[in-house]
């Protein structure tokens, strides 16, 4: 397998949270013009195009940089030892930067204007909670994936995040970069920035919480545990 140096791996985190977010709120766009009002028709729309582009951008940019496009993603693999701090620090800021070009991009398709102050009110003990579980379970489908079928993962979290728009009272953010992106679009899958702060610390918390567990749940017991102890009987 191919290694890449650190500026293509930024270059393809950049690219990757681009198109995600391009995807995210281009569709939310186009879904709510073309859904006579039906929030829940829209939401469908913002849903499958969300979950189908995190496929593709993970089967095409994954043997690159690992596609994580998410800094809770990065923190559990800093956690975790498969990047170092100063790794970690430039992914994020790729992925960031990578989002508001994003949402860039898709205000220049729907002639937007290029960044706006979102409106939309997303807070409350309830919705910091689904961006916990959301985030969890998120980096939990990875963890799990890349250990037992890594050539599952893409699909797996394609998945998981179709499945999170709609059990999550959040409708599923579980991304940092996403969320500090999504407060510049005052569209359908905006987030007021006061509201932000608050999603992105449930996040990381869910993005910590998971890896620790995991952690545990993957370790090897200790031999003794795992072999029962012989008898003095059996002895000799």
């Amino acid at each position: 397998m191919l290694e890449y140096d650190l500026r293509r791996k930024l270059a393809a985190e950049w690219l990757g949270t681009l198109f995600l977010l391009a995807v995210v709120v281009g569709s939310g766009i186009m879904g709510e013009r073309l859904s006579g009002g039906n929030v829940a028709i829209a939401l469908l729309a913002n849903t499958i195009a969300t979950g189908a582009i995190l496929v593709v951008l993970i089967l095409a940019l994954g043997p690159v940089s690992g596609a994580h496009f998410n800094p809770a993603v990065t923190l559990a693999f800093l956690i975790r030892g498969g990047l170092s701090r100063g790794e970690a620090a430039a992914y994020v800021a790729a992925q960031i930067l990578g989002g508001l070009a994003g949402v860039v991009l898709a205000h220049l398709m729907f002639e937007e204007p290029l960044l706006s102050a979102a409106t939309t009110l997303r807070t409350g003990p309830s919705q910091w909670l689904a961006e916990f579980v959301a985030t969890f379970g998120l980096v939990a489908t990875i963890i799990a994936c890349l250990r037992s079928r890594p050539e599952a993962v893409a699909y797996a979290v394609g998945l998981f995040i179709t499945a999170g728009y709609w059990f999550t009272s959040s409708t599923c953010f579980a991304n940092p970069a996403v969320t500090i992106a999504r407060s510049f679009t005052d569209s359908f899958s905006g987030i007021r920035p006061a509201d932000a702060p608050a999603f992105i610390a449930a996040q990381l918390l869910g993005a910590v919480a998971v890896t620790l567990v995991f952690r545990w749940l993957f370790s090897e017991a200790p031999r003794a545990a795992r072999e029962p102890a012989l008898s003095d009987d059996a002895v000799g």
